[in-house]
Formats: C-alpha cells, structure tokens, sequence
C-alpha cells in the first residue's frame, strides 16, 4: 500500500464497504433535514430511501461542505502516523470544499515540512468521483507511488465523463436551477433534462428530451460518442441513482448490450445526501472512460 493515505469526501458515493475495501480513507460532508444536523456518512445515519421519502414529504434540506478544520483534523491524524497524504475533493465547479482543502493543506505543510500532501480537484461528482478513487486505489496496488499517482490523477481527471438525466424537476424547480414556469411546462410534457459535467467541473443542461424511455436511449448513445475504444471499450462503468432503481438497471441493461467487453458489469450505487439534497428523486448518472472533456 505504500507509506500514504489515499482520500476522498464522502460526495464520492461509493458504500462505506466499498471505500473500506479499497483501502481509502474519506471524510464527510454535512446536511441538514428537517431541520436536523447529519453527516453525510454513505447512507449510515439516513438511508437513501428514508431521505428521499422526507423530501418528498416536505422535509427541507440544506447542505454544507467540510470545513478547513475539519480537513486539518483528517489530514493530520495522517500525517502523525507517519504517513503522507493524496486527497481528491469534489469538484470545485459545484463546490468550494477544493478551496478548503488546499487552506489546511498550506496550513499543514509549515507544521509537517517533511510529509506530503497533495490536494487534487477531482472535477467530478457522485460516483464518478468514486470511479476517479477505485481507479486510483488500483493504480496504488499495482505499485504506484504518492508522486506518480498524483500526476495521473491531474494528466487524466478531465477522461472521466459524466452525464445525468431527471425524470423528475420537483427538487430543480424548488432549488431555483429550474423556473417555476419552465417546469410546470416541462413536466406536463414529460421532459427530462439531460445534463453533463464540464472540462471545469460544472454540471450543465445538455438537452431536453421527452420521455423517459428516450432520454435512457440517448444518454447510453452519449457514452457511445464519447467513450474511449468506442464499442470495444473496456474499462469501468459506474451508474448512481436517487430511488429509481428501474431507471437505473434499464440504463445498464442498455450499456452492457451495446459495450460486451465491459470490465465487469455495471456497477449501480445510490447518490448520497449531499448530491441528492440538490436533485431529489428521480436522477440517474452514468459515468466511464472517454477522452479529455473540451466543452
């Protein structure tokens, strides 16, 4: 494993199984439901399906990234252990938790000039990120040490895509990303945005596309045209989804069918506290290999 720590935030959304397997450590973000303070620990205090029941009921949430202590407090348990430190953030271009990070790692580097810590701005989100860590975690077993792993994070971030759809505008309508009137308007004609995350890691509207059965066909289309080795890919594909299971598993049905030589199946996982206070219910993303985002 090396003489370093591997690291993320919990936004990864991979199940605290996964990331204990992987043998990378996280740290968590923060939300408040109901008017309730939690931590988003992977669906430990709140499962997924019991926090988008709430919100459907009416439960307000709100969510707040982790601060520079509480990244100060993570990086150093590290640190006094011996250990130096490779920590991916979210992305800044949906969050300032990269920002954050970088203030503790400053503040950490004058107290431990000998250790090194290395902050990288994932420009990702949900499992995608996630895919960015079990990726990095493999490259660490196979030998890769803290220097090398560091710049390969940077060379090939931007190679990891990342589109979304929502069947559902209720949490988009009422989080302001979408108008009161264009969402009346879009969910009488049953339009289901689909959106992708930008070379600076910002989510952003792609098309609008009616029905759910053809916003499933295109965002599988997507990843054909932009997926490295196109059909004969055979690297990872990750999906994450907020309680639409059925959505989720036609979405893979229709990557295996179309991608044979997969490295593995799809693997499906459900979006965390902090990315679903935002979306709701009703969301699916797919995530894989492609080459470097440009737009």
């Amino acid at each position: 494993m090396g003489d370093f720590v591997l690291s993320c935030c919990s936004t990864a959304d991979l199940s605290k199984e996964r990331l204990d397997q992987k043998n990378i450590q996280y740290v968590c973000f923060h939300f408040e439901l109901g008017g309730k303070e939690y931590s988003d620990d992977l669906g430990v205090s709140v499962p997924p399906e019991e926090l988008y029941a709430r919100m459907v009921a009416g439960e307000a949430t709100k969510t707040s990234q982790v601060s520079v202590g509480e990244y100060e407090a993570h990086f150093e348990k590290i640190l006094k252990e011996g250990k130096d430190v490779l920590h991916v953030t979210l992305s800044s271009g949906i969050s300032g938790t990269y920002n954050s990070a970088c203030v503790a790692r400053d503040e950490l580097r004058e107290r431990y000039p000998d250790r090194k810590i290395y902050v990288v701005d994932s420009l990702g989100a949900s499992s995608g990120y996630g895919l960015i860590m079990e990726t990095l975690a493999d490259l660490r077993d196979s030998g890769m040490g803290i220097d090398e792993l560091h710049q390969w994070a940077e060379d090939n971030k931007l190679k990891l895509h990342h589109w979304f759809f929502s069947t559902d505008l209720t949490f988009y309508i009422r989080g302001g990303r979408i108008s009161k009137t264009a969402g009346f308007i879009g969910s009488v004609m049953g339009i289901c945005p689909l959106l992708n995350i930008d070379q600076e890691g910002r989510l952003i509207p792609r098309e609008k596309i009616r029905t759910k059965k053809k916003v499933i066909k295109r965002i599988v289309e997507q990843m054909e045209q932009n997926v490295q080795d196109g059909t004969d890919y055979s690297g990872k594909c990750f999906l994450s989804h907020s309680v639409c299971m059925e959505d989720a598993r036609a979405v893979a049905d229709l990557v295996e069918e179309k991608f044979p030589k997969l490295k593995g199946r799809v693997e499906i996982f459900p979006i965390g506290a902090t990315i679903g206070s935002h979306t709701g219910p009703g969301t699916v993303a797919l995530f894989f290999w492609g080459g470097k985002r440009e737009g």
